[in-house]
């Protein structure tokens, strides 16, 4: 049992800690910068006063700011207790005192991670999956920054050229895109023509170089006026579509970044055994749940931080009301909904229970979200026997799982 406590409210530049004993009076309250030296020093306090006692320590962040810490905490063989902040906050109101600090936080920690036995202990990450994490956040932003670009591409064409604007789905067509880079308004269209704009377009290396150039010298002769604001218009519009072809570069860069790193990982085959899960979502699989399937000790821990566990909301004589917990991991859920959707067109099995499923009466989603709930357990039993997924039946007498 230990002896010491030591809760941290993590900063960007500094932490503060507190330390309590076993009766929660305070042994330690310090302010320390967030650097090395100044940590290690403050662990090696913490551990003097304890007299060799364990230790254990608590901390409001999982990432960010609080890294360093963590690292060189499980480096040095302590335990380490997660405390999301929300629940700190919550906590807050039941000690004495209206007032917010560092010191109280870290002492609201210190003594939650005392009194709690609900706390999940924290490790450090595995060096894959902390790449993955890294690579699939990376991801994650560029493939938001297209679509913002896109939209702006389209709202802004919308506002001079709309025929131009409708003529082509800029998410998909990469030779759209290559026009715009070279011609934006209707006037610029007609005097290039299509013989010429298709070989401009070919020496681009354009799919369908006279398609493209047809269907754009059509939309241009479907306007003659311009207007107002069209040139500062079409130089925004080129220098989007420039933006979304680099954004395609790099996304594209970063995909082979993720397979590469993904397939060094032991459980990678298994995973894309898988039906509907390729290399991005099994890479944010891994990513989110750092590949280590004890941390979650079973497949319904790991639906309920993935929210595919519901929980119960009962009151009075009301019983049987089930809704989606609060907190819960949105890119994990995504990984398991996404590769449902993918499955239940694809794979036999998945399709066959996403079937019964409607036939009972869900909905799309309910039925998308049980097949997903199904799957996992799939998944969990296959990474913990390290087998690969595997039709060995006719479809219509599998029970997938």
């Amino acid at each position: 049992m230990p002896e010491l406590w030591a809760g941290t409210d993590a900063g960007k530049a500094e932490h503060h800690c507190v330390a309590i004993a076993t009766d929660g009076t305070r042994k330690l309250s310090r302010r320390v910068a967030n650097d090395e030296s100044t940590l290690l020093q403050l662990i090696s306090d913490v551990l003097e006063l304890s007299d060799g006692d364990p230790v254990t320590w608590a901390i409001d962040l999982n990432a960010g700011g609080a890294a360093l810490m963590i690292a060189l905490l499980t480096d040095n063989g302590q335990q380490v207790l997660y405390i999301p902040g929300r629940t700190v906050h919550h906590a807050s109101g039941s000690y004495r005192g209206d007032g917010k600090t560092d010191a109280k936080d870290a002492f609201v920690i210190a003594d939650q991670a005392r009194m709690r036995r609900d706390l999940q202990t924290m490790h450090r990450g595995d060096e894959i999956a902390v790449d993955l994490r890294i690579l699939t956040a990376r991801r994650l932003d560029l493939a938001a920054d297209r679509t913002r670009a896109i939209n702006r591409l389209r709202s802004q064409m919308l506002e001079y050229f709309p025929a131009l604007e409708r003529a082509f789905d800029y998410s998909t067509s990469k030779a759209s895109l290559v026009l715009l880079t070279g011609y934006q308004t209707p006037a610029a269209l007609r005097r290039i023509g299509t013989n010429r704009l298709a070989s401009w377009l070919k020496n681009r290396k354009v799919r369908n170089f006279n398609l493209v150039a047809a269907t754009a010298i059509q939309a241009a002769e479907a306007q003659y006026t311009a207007v107002a604001g069209e040139r500062p218009a079409a130089v925004v519009v080129a220098k989007l579509a420039r933006e979304v072809m680099a954004l395609d570069e790099e996304i594209a860069e970063t995909d082979a970044l993720i397979e590469g790193r993904f397939r060094d990982h032991p459980h990678a085959d298994v995973i894309l055994s898988m039906p509907g899960i390729g290399t991005v979502l099994g890479a944010e699989f891994i990513a989110h749940t750092g590949g280590d399937m004890s941390v979650f000790g079973s497949p319904d821990r790991l639906a309920g931080v993935a929210g595919l566990a519901p929980v119960p909301k009962d009151s009075g004589r009301i019983s049987g009301n089930m809704r989606r917990p609060r907190r819960y991991c949105r890119r994990l859920l995504r990984v398991f909904y996404m590769s449902a959707m993918v499955a239940a067109r694809c794979c036999p099995v998945s399709k066959s229970f996403y079937d019964r499923k409607r036939a009972e009466g869900k909905t799309h989603k309910q039925a998308v979200i049980a097949l997903a709930r199904r799957r996992l357990n799939v998944l969990w039993a296959l990474i913990r026997d390290g087998r690969t997924f595997e039709i060995t039946a006719p479809p219509s007498s599998i029970a997938l799982g």
